[in-house]
């Protein structure tokens, strides 16, 4: 199969998948069997994608045109198949917790789950091999619309108004912001396209710069920069599945991924580092992670404390990626893959505590570690890759990040990385302790066991996975490599 024709099957795959979802509605096991095989398809011709991928081509795709300058193009470049490597393989995980969660929850509308589950991955696949920002506006609003019913799900009036909160600001940002920010874009340079070094020189005024890079910055409110950060924590009303959705494999991620391919393709580092001064995106980000960290861990909810997490972390991207510099910009990415694997684990570790003994706050989780020594090894494995602790994945990104920081003597930088680890300790650890060694609250606790099987075993392999990637990072750190042109 060439390259063009896997490019078209990848958009395609989860579209498929959703048309024999619905034919078997009425039958659980053929609908949850369809979901896996679309999974698996996906992750084929994917991963199909990559060995081309790392011998320097780079293929493309125009779905069509509608001017000579505006089309629907596809293109896959090392940053594109990284995301779309992480995010077709966690569909695969998640869809197997989900059948596990779904099912032991009793939860109602599953086929609508998992219909609106896959349009989101197939938004997510079309973001990651967008050629330019066209086709990146399109997909990227079609995953806010595809996953607002997954965040309403339960279709309470909390979790009705939490959706409209998602709906509203995510895009109220994009059309307000992103979109006026690329027909800018489109004005200024005319054209669109992800191009190597940027589309953007030396003879734009540095105001003009900085002000679109802003209104970029802000238009992508699925990075959940402060203070557009709101619809994440107000979104974890969505079943724990939903919340790994949001956290680890789609929206923040497609946020992140958005402003750092902005960044290298339209902006580049190299134009803005000797050009502008892009400190206020350091200090945003920065500020964003502190107040976040802060937040976290005051909030007895655990989810809401992992919500909060997401938005510190992920700032951490924008953070390294605004301090301009190779080993910086490699620790950005790579971070986006450690808090996939990590946050993903800490989810599912949260949906089987839920599942098992209908326990949300960390203030009940005393000595559950006694009853769910598992799930609780996993959650402390991906608490340690949060605060960057080896053998864990969180560690090589952080380090990464913090070595970009002295290299160009960011004191900021340096001083938000060490007082936000030392924050994130204090908000994860205090948890693993009391779950292995404080008592429990109740001698009830004592009749939990583990969560069903097919939920131990998705968060046990994501967990493993993200120990895997501190020994053997090589694969993507060679696409890592190939984006910033240097050899790794």
């Amino acid at each position: 199969m060439n390259s063009q024709l896997l490019i078209l099957v990848s958009l395609i795959i989860p579209i498929i998948g959703i048309i024999f979802i619905s034919l078997f509605k009425e039958k659980s096991n053929c609908r949850e069997a369809s979901t896996l095989l679309a999974a698996i398809a996906l992750i084929f011709c994917t991963y199909s994608l990559l060995p081309n991928i790392l011998e320097g081509v780079r293929p493309e795709l125009v779905l069509f045109s509608i001017t000579n300058n505006l089309a629907i193009h596809f293109k896959v470049e090392p940053f594109g198949m990284l995301f779309a490597c992480i995010a077709s393989f966690l569909w695969l995980i998640n869809s197997i917790y989900s059948i596990g969660y779904m099912r032991s929850n009793n939860e109602k509308n599953q086929t609508r789950f998992y219909i609106f589950f896959a349009l989101a991955i197939t938004s997510t696949m079309g973001i990651a091999f967008s050629a330019n920002l066209f086709t990146l506006f399109i997909f990227y609003e079609f995953l806010t619309l595809s996953t607002y019913p997954l965040v309403t799900h339960k279709g309470s009036d909390k979790a009705k108004r939490s959706g409209r909160i998602y709906l509203g600001i995510l895009l109220t940002s994009s059309i307000c912001l992103f979109l006026p920010a690329i027909i800018w874009t489109y004005n200024l340079a005319d054209t669109i396209e992800f191009t190597n070094n940027g589309i953007f020189n030396e003879s734009y005024e540095p105001i003009i710069i900085t002000s679109l890079l802003l209104i970029f910055v802000y238009g992508i409110g699925k990075a959940a920069l402060m203070p557009i950060h709101y619809w994440l924590p107000s979104a974890m009303v969505a079943p724990t599945p939903v919340s790994a959705l949001l956290h680890a494999v789609a929206v923040v991620k497609a946020g992140v991924f958005s402003i750092v391919k902005i960044i290298i393709y339209i902006f580049s580092p190299t134009l803005l580092s000797e050009t502008i001064n892009i400190n206020f995106l350091l200090y945003l980000a920065g500020i964003t992670i502190i107040i976040a960290s802060i937040i976290a861990l005051r909030s007895d909810n655990l989810k809401r404390r992992l919500a909060y997490s997401t938005i510190s972390q992920l700032s951490y991207v924008i953070l390294a990626t605004a301090l301009l510099v190779p080993i910086s910009i490699m620790g950005a990415i790579f971070h986006i893959l450690a808090h996939a694997f990590g946050k993903i684990t800490l989810f599912f570790a949260a949906g089987a505590i839920y599942t098992a003994t209908k326990k949300t706050e960390i203030s009940q989780l005393n000595g559950i570690g006694r009853t769910m020594p598992l799930t609780m090894l996993a959650f402390a494995i991906g608490s340690l890759s949060m605060i960057g602790v080896p053998p864990t994945a969180g560690f090589l990104s952080k380090w990464f990040i913090l070595q970009g920081a002295l290299e160009i003597q960011s004191w900021f930088a340096i001083s938000v990385i060490i007082i936000s680890t030392i924050l994130n300790a204090a908000y994860f650890l205090p948890i693993i302790y009391a779950a292995f060694f404080l008592t429990p609250n109740t001698k009830s606790q004592h009749s939990y066991n583990e969560a069903p099987v097919l939920i131990l075993t998705a968060l046990l392999f994501t967990a493993l996975i993200t120990i895997i990637l501190f020994f053997f990072p090589q694969v993507p750190m060679q696409l890592i490599g190939l984006l910033i042109g240097v050899s790794l």
